[in-house]
């Protein structure tokens, strides 16, 4: 594993799992590049792009887009990652490390779909890569608060989930600029087996949010595979340790 001083480009710097990926990075002993609209860099455009991957030995793509549809996700990933490959190209950048989610192969979303399109872009690309499919964030049960509200309700879909803290995710990406190319590795995945359902309702009492949850069953082979662990690893991998519970103490 190189642990010798690199400069690493984070695509998604300011995002969920992005400034966790600065962070472990810099606390390494990295210097980090930060590729963000906010940051003066246009991942869909590429407008600032060229100028930040001067120097830089990988980049780490984390970026993300709130969308279930189809179209608009493979624009998205399509876009993104073929405007940071044909950039990490011209600038002789070696590695890129693409972060995806587990069980995208067996759950027929139009958001996976998005990502199936960015890890066959990275997978044909000429520059060495590294994919790495983790599970849902701990935070996503917060998010879930958030994406059907009606007055105090939140409608969460049912899902079963292996949920892993975002931190822990970031240090697993920051292993893997560090060891090289190479290719798809294990999938990564939290330590437990829950209920999104119940998870939304603990952070609601945990941050005193007063939503009231409602579980909904979603339609059609989307809805089964949430329900029935598709979106769970398979086989063995490595594990985070950070449980559900001792992530929301502490964050």
């Amino acid at each position: 594993m190189n642990t010798q001083h690199m400069r690493i480009a984070v695509a998604g710097a300011t995002g969920t799992v992005g400034r966790y990926v600065v962070q472990a990075a810099r606390e390494r002993g990295h210097e980090v590049v930060e590729l963000a609209r906010g940051r003066g860099v246009d991942l869909t455009t590429g407008e600032g792009l060229a100028a930040r991957l001067t120097g830089v030995d990988a980049v780490v793509d984390v970026t993300s887009v709130a969308t279930q549809r189809q179209e608009q996700a493979e624009a998205f990933f399509g876009g993104v990652t073929r405007t940071l490959l044909a950039g990490e190209r011209a600038a002789g950048v070696g590695h890129h490390v693409a972060l995806s989610i587990v069980g995208i192969d067996d759950v027929p979303s139009g958001y996976y779909r998005g990502k199936q399109l960015q890890e066959r872009l990275v997978v044909e690309a000429p520059v060495g890569w590294s994919i790495l499919r983790a599970t849902q964030f701990h935070e996503f049960a917060e998010q879930a608060l958030g994406f059907v509200r009606v007055g105090p309700f939140s409608l969460v879909p049912r899902m079963l989930s292996q949920p892993v803290a975002a931190v822990e995710v970031a240090g697993a990406l920051v292993d893997l600029v560090q060891a090289g190319p190479s290719g798809r590795v294990a999938d990564l995945a939290g330590p437990d087996r829950l209920e999104m359902v119940g998870l939304a309702r603990r952070v609601s009492r945990a941050r005193g949010l007063g939503r009231r949850v409602v579980g909904v069953r979603l339609p059609g082979a989307v809805g089964r595979g949430m329900r029935d662990g598709s979106l769970c690893p398979a086989g063995d991998g490595p594990r985070g340790t950070i449980t559900f519970d001792t992530w929301v103490a502490g964050s």
